[in-house]
């Protein structure tokens, strides 16, 4: 299912840009080579292990450029995957599956390293309430695709940009003057605008958390790179009265540790700015 974030509009604006950027005036390999009457077949080949995420996306790109076009899916986004499975064949105008084929393989792998990676830290983290979140640090332009292979990975979406939240981080603080008059300056902007946007403090030190708890104000505390037995006492410090969230140098090392000193959530931008893409291939049969 679709995040509500991804629309149609959405979804015809990345693809046309997308398809601008590669195409251009035309496909002159297949225009070339390709007679114009040929019709193939294609299958999407799994060549290692991961999770499949990309399918919805791949479907819309094939219609964008050819309704004709005929698709059978035989593993959904989700989906684990082994070396040789097939996620779908596609069948139709050679010419137009040639277009489609690195827009597709493009989105798909970089999806699937996404959901690959989102899925085996949710796993260290079973057993925990913890939540397991993303960040802002994606890429330009395909930002909203990078968080939706996040949820197919059975991770789940912080902010989507700097208009959905207030998160006063160190730099604001700074400059601000001090973590007081940073939240009480975000309450006044939003009292301002009558807006009612949750807001998110960092924290560096014990000593910023206790102003922060002097204050209150927020919705979520972020401990930033804390040692466990440091958020262990943040944690005991909060007592519940907002939700923590563990953030900065979380490792598949560390992941388990953190999430059982008690915090709320976890983000880590390695999700998406540290990927690998899962190798995948559309391959004529």
């Amino acid at each position: 299912m679709r995040p509500a974030y991804i629309t149609d509009n959405f979804l015809n604006q990345f693809i046309t840009q997308a398809l601008r950027e590669d195409v251009g005036e035309g496909d002159h390999t297949s225009l070339a080579v390709i007679p114009a009457d040929s019709v193939s077949r294609a299958r999407l080949l799994v060549k290692e292990e991961g999770v499949l995420a990309g399918v919805e996306v791949a479907l819309e790109i094939f219609n964008h450029i050819d309704a004709t076009l005929n698709t059978e899916i035989y593993l959904k986004d989700g989906s684990e995957v082994k070396p040789g499975d097939v996620a779908f064949v596609v069948h139709g105008s050679s010419r137009s599956m040639l277009m489609a084929e690195r827009l597709v393989l493009n989105t798909m792998q970089r999806m699937s390293g996404i959901a690959t990676g989102t899925r085996r830290l949710v796993k260290l983290v079973e057993g925990t309430a913890v939540k397991l979140l993303d960040t802002r640090k994606t890429t330009p332009n395909f930002r909203l695709l990078e968080k939706w292979a996040v949820v197919i990975g059975g991770g789940h979406n912080h902010r989507l940009g700097l208009f959905d939240m207030i998160m006063i981080k160190d730099n604001h603080i700074d400059i601000a003057g001090g973590v007081e008059p940073a939240i009480v300056r975000a309450k006044d902007y939003l009292r301002a605008l009558n807006q009612k946007l949750p807001i998110e403090i960092e924290v560096r030190s014990l000593e910023e958390l206790d102003e922060v708890l002097a204050i209150g104000g927020v919705d979520v505390i972020m401990l930033d790179n804390m040692t466990p037995e440091q958020m262990t006492q943040a944690v005991k410090r909060i007592n519940g009265r907002f939700k923590t969230e563990a953030s900065g140098g979380i490792t598949e090392v560390t992941i388990r540790q953190i999430a059982l000193t008690g915090v709320d959530y976890i983000s880590v931008g390695a999700l998406t700015h540290s990927v690998r893409s899962l190798d995948l291939s559309l391959k004529i049969f």
